[in-house]
């Protein structure tokens, strides 16, 4: 015997679960995951549509209790149902509500209307029209003679075009009509953010024998009964967007659609410049910055097969192809792939869950995988295709030098710019050639103290110092709170008040003072905040109109300059546990030869080391034997569980109360450690806590999950608060 779980009415906030239905023999060959069955609901047996979302053998009450699938409405799942499939499975598996998963699935929840253009056309013969005009020659209504007379030589004008250029005013367009001699027509236009006109056609080079190997080998994985994901690892350069327009090529070939993910919307540029060059206008763009209108018609063109390719961030993972065969994560290792509101997903296992459902293949690619993904390659869940060698010849990959900023300091430098760094950036514009400044941080000052009680100025609704911006006004990073700058300290009265630590903005006018000739750019949070303000960035920079590039992790994520053949980490150690093999890539991609330059105060750490020499694998082995010393994933799997509210003491009773019952029911089985403070305990006024589980086995973490939030929803005073739950 069969059974379906079945998702019933996703309009209503009250429904957060799935019903169980047994599937008659008749149906038992042809149900599948995805699949629209009508089945018998509520008291009355009203028959009722419902979405499959997974099949069992295993009732979950009494059998005779459970009702029988009338039958299955489509003989396919559609486009829709796969997406609330997909959301039922990120229920699950990320600790949301159906609702707020589905609302992740399915963002456009209703259509917006759509925007037109008006038409004046001509509804009467081209005789009439010709004999009306002569009349209307002999009169004193020159506004309605001249509409006629372009009516007659265009049949159709632009409403615009005929308000602008001919002076024609609503009263003669309605007096028109009255008469019968005009109509107005609607055209629907798709709203779109991709701007073309800036966007130059790259040549399409033919494969490296590298190149061509990996997409034959990639091929021949896909004609397999049960085709693995594709992990490709190529060196910066080695040319793996040829290789995904190969692969989607095919794709398109075989009627089916592609989905391209990157992780910052400051990727969009020559991402798109790149596809564009080879699909045109078969490919559409989706990310944060899209007006509602636009991410509706970006999904509805793609709902009626009007484009094939879809380009963007997170949010383009949920496109509702009709026959999705292909989805692309480029830069896979990003942490931009994990959503930060519930449900707290991953895209590359949201990616996993969607081609299975839709028969379609997955491919990641990445100069320095992530360590999950990596792992899958060893323990055979991947396919690992490897890329070692820069497509373009004469490219060579970029030299790499530490400098050790305590000796800096030990030789009298103070500056964030060291000796070395200062010498190869006149050398640079001494040739012409572009320079990348890296700092993960932006701002004036990371925070402001003061020299007399030590004291920093902090937010006084999060845990955290204000940054100084422009020095003239403090900053929160995270609740956007901001004052001007103080001249007094506010704990002590003390005039001695200071920035310290430096962001984009100080480097920025530092560069401006020590390379005045230099022509800079910043690119960070603030400089984007405005639509199309990375394009227009990376735009001028690509073209020439700058000789420094500064900015925050979004400069080292997968742009391709070849005139950079500098590019300099200021602080590794702000992202030491991220280590920058990617910046040190981004030199020396055209045939010039390149430098990057890591400034650390710690150049004996593993990460600098390891990024100094190129070399990932070294970097993953040490990795991979501190993670399993102390038991972390991919070792394991870890569950977070995040208390926070308003109510300092009830937040913190709460946690203990759920650590508490954790461990009298699965601490044999989980380890658990906590409750702790959360990274930034206070933001918005909210206080929050974090207890971990890690355990081995996935399913005995979403039992835990289960637990606490049936106990969660019994207890009155936890509504007061929030639960967030997140799974690695």
């Amino acid at each position: 015997m069969i059974y379906a779980d079945i998702i019933i009415d996703i309009s209503s906030d009250k429904l957060d679960r799935s019903f169980q239905y047994r599937v008659p023999e008749r149906l038992e060959k042809k149900i599948k995951a995805g699949m629209v069955a009508a089945i018998p609901f509520g008291n009355a047996g009203r028959v009722r549509k419902g979405y499959v979302i997974g099949l069992s053998d295993k009732p979950k009450i009494a059998p005779e209790k459970i009702k029988e699938i009338s039958e299955i409405c489509s003989g396919e799942e559609t486009t829709e149902s796969r997406l609330i499939a997909l959301a039922a499975w990120m229920r699950e598996n990320y600790g949301s509500t159906m609702i707020q998963a589905l609302r992740t699935v399915l963002p456009i929840q209703e259509k917006i209307k759509a925007k037109e253009k008006k038409y004046i056309c001509l509804d009467i013969s081209e005789e009439a029209g010709t004999q009306l005009l002569k009349e209307l020659e002999q009169t004193r209504f020159k506004a309605r003679t001249r509409l006629l007379r372009e009516l007659l030589e265009k049949k159709r004008l632009d409403y615009t075009h005929a308000a602008k250029e001919l002076g024609t005013t609503s009263a003669v367009v309605k007096k028109f009509q009255e008469q019968g001699i005009i109509r107005i027509e609607y055209d629907e236009i798709m709203r779109t953010s991709l701007n073309t006109g800036d966007i130059s056609g790259e040549r399409q080079m033919p494969l490296t024998d590298e190149q061509e190997a990996a997409v034959k080998q990639i091929q021949r994985e896909w004609k397999n009964p049960s085709p693995k994901p594709v992990l490709i690892e190529g060196v910066t350069g080695s040319g793996k967007t040829q290789v995904y327009i190969k692969l989607i090529e095919q794709t398109l070939s075989q009627g089916k659609e592609a989905i391209v993910l990157i992780p910052e919307i400051a990727l969009t540029y020559q991402t798109v410049s790149r596809f564009y060059s080879r699909f045109g206008n078969r490919i559409c763009v989706m990310h944060s910055r899209l007006s509602a209108g636009e991410k509706c018609d970006q999904f509805e063109r793609a709902a009626k097969g009007e484009t094939d390719i879809m380009i963007g961030a997170r949010s383009a993972l949920f496109t509702p192809f009709p026959n999705l065969g292909l989805i692309i994560i480029d830069e896979e290792h990003e942490g931009a792939y994990k959503s930060e509101t519930t449900p707290r997903y991953h895209a590359r296992e949201v990616a996993e869950k969607l081609a299975q459902l839709s028969g379609a293949a997955l491919v990641l690619g990445s100069a320095t995988p992530s360590v999950e993904a990596y792992f899958k390659t060893e323990d055979k869940t991947y396919r690992l295709f490897t890329l070692a060698k820069r497509a373009k010849t004469g490219s060579e990959m970029a030299a790499v030098e530490v400098v050790d900023l305590r000796k800096e300091m030990e030789n009298g430098n103070k500056s964030i710019f060291s000796e070395r760094l200062q010498e190869l950036i006149r050398d640079r514009l001494e040739k012409k050639e572009q320079v990348m400044l890296f700092i993960n941080r932006r701002g004036y000052s990371s925070f402001v103290s003061c020299r007399s009680c030590g004291e920093a100025v902090k937010c006084p609704h999060c845990d955290v110092s204000l940054t100084l911006h422009n020095r003239q006004r403090l900053v929160c990073h995270y609740c956007g709170y901001q004052i001007p700058m103080p001249k007094l300290c506010p704990n002590c009265g003390s005039p001695y008040l200071a920035g310290f630590g430096i962001g984009t903005q100080k480097i920025e006018e530092m560069a401006a003072q020590m390379f005045p000739e230099a022509r800079l750019l910043r690119m960070d949070l603030d400089t984007t905040s405005k639509k199309g303000g990375h394009e227009k960035i990376l735009s001028a920079f690509a073209k020439g109109r700058a000789d420094i590039l500064i900015g925050t992790q979004m400069i080292v994520k997968g742009h391709d300059f070849p005139g950079v053949t500098l590019v300099g980490v200021l602080a590794a150690d702000v992202s030491l546990y991220a280590p920058d093999f990617e910046a040190a890539e981004r030199a020396g991609r055209g045939r010039k030869a390149g430098i990057a330059l890591i400034q650390t105060y710690m150049p004996e750490h593993y990460s600098i080391q390891t990024a100094a020499a190129q070399d990932y694998a070294a970097f993953y082995r040490q990795e991979m034997g501190y993670r399993k010393l102390m038991h972390y994933p991919p070792v394991c799997h870890m569950l977070c569980m995040q208390v926070a509210g308003e109510d300092e003491e009830l937040m913190s009773r709460i946690m203990d109360a759920i650590a508490q019952s954790v461990q009298k029911h699965f601490g044999e089985t989980a380890e658990i450690i906590g409750p702790v403070f959360a990274p930034v305990y206070k933001v918005h006024d909210i206080y929050r806590k974090i207890l971990y589980m890690k355990h081995e086995n996935y399913d005995i973490l979403i039992k835990i999950q289960k637990y606490v939030k049936m106990r969660w929803d019994e207890t009155e005073s936890c509504k007061k608060l929030t639960l967030q739950c997140d799974f690695t």
